[in-house]
């Protein structure tokens, strides 16, 4: 019943947010109307009529990037697709050879897009490919299950099809999932293990400094999780009847760990709206825009994760399986390792993605390099000034070092 509850609500605020935005769409049509009272109602207008959140994929909006002095237009090419996810790439004309990257984003709740401003820092000197997951909601049940190994899979996929030679950079969550790709692939040796990998802010091991969110996934059993937090997809969806993490549910979660910053945001925003401060009311706006588009996760994906990465631990363990066979990181030795944490991150703490360095015990001293980042959180670790200034410069010498 959770989302046929959260339909039901968002299906009986249509009409409020539909009037709202008539009303702004009259205010706007009245531009001699421009007092005070008439500003403030317009500032409400436009928060009621943004009181949404949506579930398509936003653009990514990289049309063109600097390449040297030159101006390059960017265009996204679907290099592979499956039911569950895109290989996107971003493609340029250019006359020199790039390194080839493959952005590994989280399957959490939020799409790729998430993930924009890194790859607009990463675009001028790399040839930027991204993992575009699927909103499970739009998943027919005939396209099958998608858990933890189905997402490595689609990894040693992606990198199959982008060729040997490439680079990895992983971010939040799927740490752990690309390194245990690299990790079979090495096993195996497999000609496209990449040729470094770049872990930033992921739960390799939660046991290292744990945070509210780690001790929120072990104070519960499994079976709390399957009852409270997952839902079938309603009918009217492509979806319908899968199992899933509904999104909406997680950013539930997110926005409760910082609600009184998003509640001051919002009322900052209504101030900015009011006073006609229209450019600090778009940096926040867009902000939300992504922030409020959500997806969904299978139900196996976000249940295995749970158990397998924040309550058993199995990966620092040596206890995880891949398709029956164990992970073994001390395989891999041709891969350049790089972990990145955010001293104030709140989400994966200090240590917990170093812990890499421990397991991948086959790699010379040479071949691992760590860094973390004063004065950031979570996300500041992939995007903002710091990550552009002192954190991508590390990342490119990496790239550079092992291609």
């Amino acid at each position: 019943m959770l989302y046929q509850a959260y339909q039901a609500s968002t299906d009986m605020m249509l009409p409020v947010r539909a009037l709202a935005g008539f009303a702004l769409s009259a205010h706007g049509a009245m531009p001699n109307l421009n007092g005070h009272a008439v500003r403030n109602m317009t500032a409400a207008y436009e928060l009621i009529s943004r009181a949404r959140l949506t579930h398509t994929r936003p653009d990514y909006g990289i049309r063109s990037v600097m390449v040297g002095n030159q101006e390059v237009e960017v265009t996204e090419e679907v290099t592979h697709v499956t039911p569950f996810g895109t290989l996107l790439r971003f493609k340029k004309d250019v006359e020199t050879a790039q390194p080839r990257v493959l952005i590994v984003a989280p399957l959490s709740g939020h799409f790729a897009t998430l993930l924009r401003g890194t790859v607009r820092t990463m675009l001028p000197e790399h040839d930027v490919y991204i993992t575009d997951w699927h909103n499970a909601r739009d998943v027919p049940m005939s396209a099958g299950r998608f858990g933890f190994d189905d997402y490595v899979t689609h990894l040693i996929e992606f990198l199959e099809a982008i060729g040997p030679g490439a680079h990895v950079i992983a971010v939040c969550q799927p740490c752990v999932a690309a390194l245990v790709a690299a990790a079979v692939m090495a096993q195996g040796d497999h000609p496209a293990q990449p040729r470094s990998m770049t872990l930033m802010a992921g739960p390799i091991d939660t046991r290292v400094n744990p945070t509210k969110v780690n001790e929120l996934a072990k104070s519960k059993p499994m079976s709390w999780f399957e009852k409270n937090l997952i839902a079938r997809v309603p009918f009217r969806y492509d979806g319908a009847f899968r199992k899933v993490y509904p999104g909406f549910v997680q950013l539930a979660a997110f926005l409760s760990m910082n609600m009184d910053r998003h509640t001051k945001a919002h009322r900052d925003l209504y101030d900015n709206l009011a006073k006609g401060e229209l450019e600090k009311a778009k940096v926040t706006k867009d902000f939300y825009d992504e922030y409020f588009a959500v997806l969904d996760l299978t139900a196996e994906f976000y249940l295995e994760t749970v158990r397998l990465v924040f309550q058993e631990h199995t990966l620092p363990l040596g206890e995880l399986d891949y398709e029956g066979r164990r992970v073994d990181p001390s395989a891999i030795r041709r891969t350049m390792l790089l972990t990145v944490e955010g001293e104030r991150d709140d989400i994966c703490a200090v240590g917990q993605t170093l812990a890499a360095h421990d397991l991948c015990s086959g790699l010379r001293p040479y071949r691992k390099r760590h860094h973390m980042q004063p004065g950031v959180g979570h996300y500041g670790v992939f995007s903002g000034k710091k990550w552009e200034s002192q954190i991508y410069p590390l990342v490119k010498n990496v790239i550079l070092a092992s291609d």
